[in-house]
């Protein structure tokens, strides 16, 4: 099994890499890879709004960059694994641009991340923690994964790189949502071939206007 983590913060070891570090090595005591990708450096554009993706539907984005490889990355992981610091209560322009149109293309091309484990965490100086991480699991809700938990919610304090690692609590944090999501993808595991998957459904939309 595989995990694909995406380390959304600019610095390429600072604390939002430390977080996705103490999730990494539960995941790695249960024999799941895990592999750091560092996006939060890259430059990568917005969503243009164009539609490109559900009319050619090949699981790209029309806008030729990393988001393609990390597409096809997160379809053949088992688990994903999205990082952000917070910059004014949120979660970095660069990690936005890349959720929106990844998400959009695995949307049109029948779910691609559809019963994927996946887990959100932010790293944050002092406050707005909250508001980023809940932005982070609003792609993972829209995506129909599966979203294993921790005692609290996925926020590790610190400012300086590697301070982090001082946050007690923010450590016991990530620590139990790294065993908790080991223990999801070994449940999926078992469950594969003996549990009939509930089968997709066509979007619905309806506007309000």
């Amino acid at each position: 099994m595989k995990v694909v983590a995406f380390n959304g913060s600019p610095k390429k070891e600072g604390n939002t890499y430390e977080a996705i570090k103490l999730v990494a090595e539960q995941l790695e005591k249960e024999n799941i890879e895990v592999e750091i990708i560092q996006t939060g450096s890259k430059k990568i554009l917005g969503c243009t709004a164009c539609n490109s993706c559900f009319k050619m539907r090949n699981e790209r984005c029309i806008i030729d960059d990393e988001v393609n490889e990390w597409i096809q990355k997160m379809k053949e992981a088992d688990g994903i694994i999205f990082g952000s610091p917070v910059h004014f209560a949120s979660i970095t322009a660069t990690m936005k641009a890349f959720l929106d149109r990844s998400t959009y293309v695995g949307s049109a091309n029948g779910g691609l991340y559809r019963h994927k484990a996946g887990a959100g965490i932010t790293a944050v100086r002092r406050a707005g923690g909250l508001p980023a991480y809940h932005q982070l699991i609003n792609y993972i809700g829209y995506s129909e994964m599966l979203m294993p938990t921790s005692n609290y919610w996925n926020v590790i304090f610190g400012q300086k790189p590697g301070e982090a690692v001082q946050d007690d609590e923010g450590v016991q944090i990530m620590r139990v949502l790294g065993k908790n999501m080991a223990y999801l993808l070994k449940l999926k595991e078992l469950g594969e071939g003996k549990i009939e998957k509930p089968e997709p459904e066509k979007k619905v939309y309806k506007n309000l206007v």
